[in-house]
């Protein structure tokens, strides 16, 4: 859709009227509402809810919208954001020496499979800085050891910020994050290769095959202080039998690496995501 676009997500103690109130707001200034998704958790006594609606004849201007939703937010305990689809957010790519999920972002990027720009690839190996040059993407080697940690992970912040990045993926990047880390940058999407909870940390393939399980997967959740265990977002299955041996799993879990953390990826673009708590609401 040519249209641009604005998006609520909105989650809030579950009441009555909750759908008319979003809903009349987008009404009561000239919108119109294209995609509306809602959901209760009634464990949690949690309501969530997206909607986006066409900016074309919305009566408030885009910096006026976010202040005067807050009026309705309030009252309602509401956490709530507001996205706009024209808005390219940017990307920086962490890898370490695995290619597979690097070029296959860059790739779908390129045909313009999600709308985003990639200005920064960061790694803690040299090897993958042939890929970022032919690209034409900015390549940051910064070698990463028990000793030097928190001194690197200050290098890396710094260069978020002057690379203006509003969102991390860890496209294989085989180095943990400090929790300082991630509490000053929270937005990250990592790619685990097992079917999260199952297997979780390292050599899980190996793990797999002397399990003998017969079916491998892959799992795109938010990076939390807790290894392996944030918001999960995308996770996808493949079978497997005891022919296969450890390499077969890992060429066929390479696959489904590629295809689940580029699910993830869109759908964090989308802003059809909605954390709470440790888990997430995927809306269609």
């Amino acid at each position: 859709m040519s249209s641009p676009t604005a998006t609520l997500l909105v989650s809030c103690p579950d009441q009555k009227g909750l759908v008319a109130k979003l809903a009349n707001f987008i009404y009561a200034n000239g919108g119109d509402i294209i995609h509306a998704d809602h959901h209760t958790d009634s464990t949690a006594g949690l309501f969530l809810s997206r909607i986006e609606w066409l900016l074309d004849g919305f009566y408030l201007p885009r910096e006026i919208i976010g202040p005067a939703f807050n009026a309705i937010a309030q009252p309602l305990q509401a956490n709530w954001q507001l996205h706009f689809s024209d808005a390219a957010p940017r990307i920086a790519i962490w890898v370490s020496r695995q290619d597979h999920c690097l070029f296959d972002l860059i790739w779908r990027q390129r045909a313009g499979e999600f709308k985003a720009e990639i200005p920064l690839i960061i790694s803690n190996h040299e090897d993958l800085g042939a890929i970022a040059h032919q690209f034409n993407i900015d390549y940051q080697h910064i070698s990463i050891t028990k000793e030097n940690k928190l001194e690197q992970e200050a290098k890396q912040l710094e260069l978020l910020q002057r690379y203006k990045i509003d969102l991390v993926i860890l496209a294989k990047y085989m180095q943990i994050l400090s929790p300082d880390f991630v509490a000053r940058f929270p937005k990250v999407i990592n790619i685990h290769h097992s079917f999260l909870p199952a297997f979780a940390g390292a050599n899980p393939y190996q793990r797999a095959y002397e399990r003998g399980v017969k079916i491998i997967g892959a799992t795109a959740h938010y990076v939390t202080a807790d290894l392996d265990e944030g918001p999960i977002i995308e996770q996808d299955v493949v079978r497997v039998s005891h022919r296969d041996d450890v390499a077969d799993l890992i060429r066929k879990g390479k696959d489904l690496e590629r295809v689940v953390l580029a699910r993830a990826t869109r759908l964090h673009l989308q802003n059809r995501v909605l954390v709470y708590g440790n888990r997430t609401v995927v809306f269609g």
